[in-house]
C-alpha cells in the first residue's frame, strides 16, 4: 500500500469534497444512514448480543457504505442491500477478516466502556442516553466529562480502525497490515486529521449547543429540536461522505477521482 502525505488544509479540502459527495445524491445517502441508525436501534432489542453483532459487522457495513459512495460517483443506482455486498462480492478470505476485524473492534469497544465506568457514573448518564433527560447542572457536567472520556478512549480505536476496512478490502490487506496501515495514514496525515476533527467538533457539537441556547433564549426551547435533529442528521451524512473523501486523500487509488474543490 502507498500513502500519500497532505498538507494540513487538506482537512477542509475532504470535508468540501464530502459535501459535494452528498449533494450527488442526497436522498441515497439519507437513506442509508436511516438504515444503519434503524438497524442499531433494531439491535437494542436484543440486550448485549445485539449491540455486539452489529459492533462485529460494523467493517462489513463500512465497506458497504463507501461502495455506495463508489456507485454514486460512477453514476449507478444505489439500494439498501448495498450494506450486504461484501458478503456477495468478495471472497471468503476477505470476508473473514473483517469479520476478524469486527471481532477485535468489538473487544476493543468493551475495553474502552469497562475503563470509562471508572470515570463516569453511568447511572447519571443513563437517563441522557435512553431518555434524552438532562435534569441538571449536576448531570450536564456529568455528560461533558462522559463524552470528553468517551472521545479520548476512542480517538485510538478510531485511528486504528479508519482505514481497515477498506485495506482489507480493495487492498487485499491482513487483518494486522490493515490495522498498521490506518494507523500510519493517521500519523502521515495528522495536521490535515486536526483540521478535520476540530471542524466537524464545532461543527455537530458546538453548532447543536449554540441553537439550543438560542432557542432557550428566546423561550421556545421546546422547539430546538425541530432545528437540531435536521441539521445533525444531515451534518452526520455529510460526515460520513467525507470518510470516503479521507480515504481517497490518503491512498493511491486511481479509480473514483474526487475533484479538488475549492
Amino acid at each position: 500500500m502507498q500513502i500519500n502525505q497532505v498538507s494540513s488544509s487538506t482537512g477542509f479540502t475532504w470535508i468540501r469534497q464530502g459535501i459535494w459527495l452528498f449533494k450527488q445524491s442526497p436522498f441515497t445517502f439519507l437513506m442509508l444512514v436511516f438504515l444503519y441508525i434503524f438497524v442499531v436501534q433494531l439491535s437494542m432489542f436484543i440486550p448485549i448480543l445485539g449491540l455486539m453483532i452489529v459492533l462485529v459487522l460494523s467493517p462489513i457495513f463500512s465497506v458497504g457504505f463507501l461502495t455506495a459512495c463508489q456507485k454514486v460517483i460512477r453514476k449507478e443506482i444505489v439500494r439498501p442491500t448495498i450494506y450486504l455486498s461484501p458478503f456477495r462480492d468478495y471472497p471468503s478470505v476477505i470476508r473473514t477478516r473483517l469479520i476478524q476485524l469486527g471481532s477485535i473492534y468489538t473487544s476493543m469497544i468493551v475495553l474502552l466502556s469497562i475503563v470509562a465506568s471508572r470515570f463516569v457514573d453511568v447511572e447519571k448518564v443513563l437517563p441522557l442516553i435512553t431518555e434524552g433527560k438532562i435534569s441538571g447542572p449536576e448531570m450536564v457536567t456529568e455528560m461533558y466529562t462522559a463524552m470528553l472520556v468517551a472521545a479520548v478512549l476512542y480517538l485510538p480505536i478510531a485511528i486504528l480502525m479508519w482505514f481497515s476496512p477498506q485495506l482489507i478490502a480493495w487492498k487485499d490487506a491482513t487483518v494486522a497490515k490493515a490495522l498498521f496501515g490506518s494507523w500510519m495514514a493517521f500519523w502521515l496525515n495528522k495536521g490535515a486529521f486536526f483540521i478535520y476533527f476540530l471542524t466537524w467538533t464545532i461543527v455537530l457539537v458546538a453548532i447543536p449547543l449554540f441553537l439550543g441556547a438560542l432557542f432557550d433564549a428566546f423561550g421556545i426551547g421546546e422547539y430546538a429540536s425541530y432545528a437540531v435533529t435536521p441539521f445533525s442528521m444531515a451534518a452526520v451524512t455529510v460526515l460520513y461522505c467525507t470518510f470516503f473523501a479521507t480515504w481517497k486523500g490518503c491512498f493511491k487509488d486511481p479509480s473514483e477521482v474526487l475533484p479538488i474543490v475549492d
